[in-house]
């Protein structure tokens, strides 16, 4: 067949470029093109076999038999991988890069020297590194995986304890149809909105909200299985859902002492982080969590969470988590927020009943109460005369985005005025390219309790984030 069609495709290049003078071919000289065609034909099978064949990995035949455990001999077993001969997955991911300078440093990323604070308030920071796998096995089976490398300078945690890699999220999904399908791996936990949506790229200002760092510590991850799906129940509504069965939260370390304080909140508590061995159950009970999004027109979803299980050795103390999140959209302007409450029960206790001290706040308990919200105006522009100006670098895929958000949290509402009590106002303006890169200017003014008295720790952040 391709003989056929570089035959005709020559033949049809000298009917068109010939003189018609010319058209007469005779026996001898069609048989002589005949074989010099022959002859480049041969030429072409012989480059893309020698291509095929580069390395040792020869592309499989459909004849071949599949490799599997049955297979025999020894070396070529490596290759005993479906992806080898039909590859079907996308790799791809995003990163983040920071400068940070603030007038203090008593959050964030303040450093110590022998348990005194050295008030480091201006670093660059290569924040986050992010590896995305996604591959359709089949069109029901799915599976999706982020591997997460944060501070990426670095080979070690300031405490020696390993380098800072982990899975965010690695999910097997089994699509059965739009209303319920089935998910279960390492799940990226539906409390809230943002736990969801974390990218930086996605987000109009460099900083997380402080609810979503510390009373839904994002990222929020564990292990577990169950459902989502979507319903319509009107022609312009639309109902989305997930639930899951998962591990749960882990509050106490190996010797038995509380983390769950007034200042990680329950950041230490979470999976990713315990410190019980290979990261399994530190007890017998299971955690439910889940979310419902109803979005009753376009522009407009409300969302509620919820998640519950036992954070202690015993499954005796409780954990839960309300969240409510929104998100408006009317043309250019976007309101969004988010509001959550924590109660973990008796955590103001030891594991024997004897009250348990705040170590980040003297003379005050651990927390057992904590919440917060945060809420964000942002307007998206393009002025015209830049595209007119410099059209190459602003063109119609470019936009502006001026954000506002205020942050209001403690991580002990049984104290007033504890070290938890914090409040931030930030203003924003960033500018997208494409949409997929962001470069973004912040400042912000923190507002937060000292030992002694109100520490006003303004800062500006400078960074820049892309999908890859």
């Amino acid at each position: 067949m391709r003989r056929t069609v570089i035959v005709g495709t020559f033949a049809m290049c000298v009917l068109l470029c010939g003189p018609w003078d010319a058209m007469a071919v005779s026996d001898a000289e069609f048989d002589a093109l005949k074989r010099r065609l022959d002859a480049v034909e041969k030429e072409l099978s012989d480059v893309k076999k020698h291509e095929s064949d580069e390395g040792g990995l020869k592309t499989k035949k459909d004849s071949e038999p599949g490799l599997s455990f049955g297979s025999t001999g020894s070396g070529k077993l490596i290759y005993a991988k479906p992806f080898v001969s039909a590859p079907k997955t996308t790799v791809g991911g995003y990163m983040d890069f920071q400068y940070r300078t603030f007038k203090n440093s008593s959050i964030g990323t303040g450093n110590t020297l022998n348990g005194v604070n050295t008030n480091t308030s201006s670093s660059f920071d290569q924040q986050r590194f992010v590896p995305f796998f996604y591959s359709d096995i089949t069109d029901r089976l799915k599976v999706a995986a982020e591997l997460e490398i944060e501070h990426g300078v670095r080979s070690k945690s300031n405490s020696g304890s390993g380098i800072e890699v982990s899975l965010e999220f690695a999910t097997i999904d089994y699509l059965i149809k739009e209303p319920l399908n089935l998910r279960a791996g390492i799940i990226l936990l539906p409390v809230g909105k943002f736990n969801l949506l974390h990218d930086s790229p996605l987000n109009e200002l460099s900083d997380r909200p402080l609810v979503s760092t510390l009373i839904i510590p994002s990222t929020l991850s564990e292990t577990g299985a169950g459902f989502y799906g979507t319903f319509y129940p009107t022609r312009l509504s639309k109902l989305d859902y997930e639930i899951y069965v998962t591990q749960g939260f882990n509050g106490y370390d190996n010797v038995g002492t509380p983390v769950i304080t007034s200042g990680s909140s329950l950041r230490d508590a979470r999976q990713r982080v315990s410190t019980v061995d290979d990261g399994l159950d530190n007890n017998n009970g299971k955690a439910v969590v889940g979310r419902i999004a109803f979005s009753p027109m376009l522009g407009i979803e409300l969302g509620g969470s919820g998640y519950y299980g036992t954070y202690d050795p015993f499954s005796k103390r409780p954990l839960s988590i309300v969240a409510f999140d929104w998100t408006l959209q009317r043309g250019p302007f976007q309101l969004i927020g988010e509001a959550a409450w924590a109660y973990a029960r008796d955590n103001s206790k030891d594991l024997f009943g004897n009250p348990a001290a705040d170590p980040a706040f003297a003379g005050q308990l651990l927390p057992q109460r904590m919440g917060g919200y945060y809420v964000q105006g942002n307007y998206h522009f393009m002025p015209e005369f830049l595209r007119r100006w410099s059209p190459s670098h602003f063109t119609e895929a470019s936009t502006f985005t001026a954000v506002l958000r205020w942050d209001d949290i403690n991580t002990n509402q049984d104290v007033v005025g504890g070290p938890g009590d914090l409040q931030r106002l930030t203003v924003g303006l960033n500018f997208r390219p494409v949409q997929d890169t962001v470069f973004k200017i912040d400042y912000q003014f923190n507002f937060e309790n000292g030992k002694n008295n109100r520490i006003n720790n303004d800062g500006l952040v400078l960074s820049v984030a892309t999908y890859f």
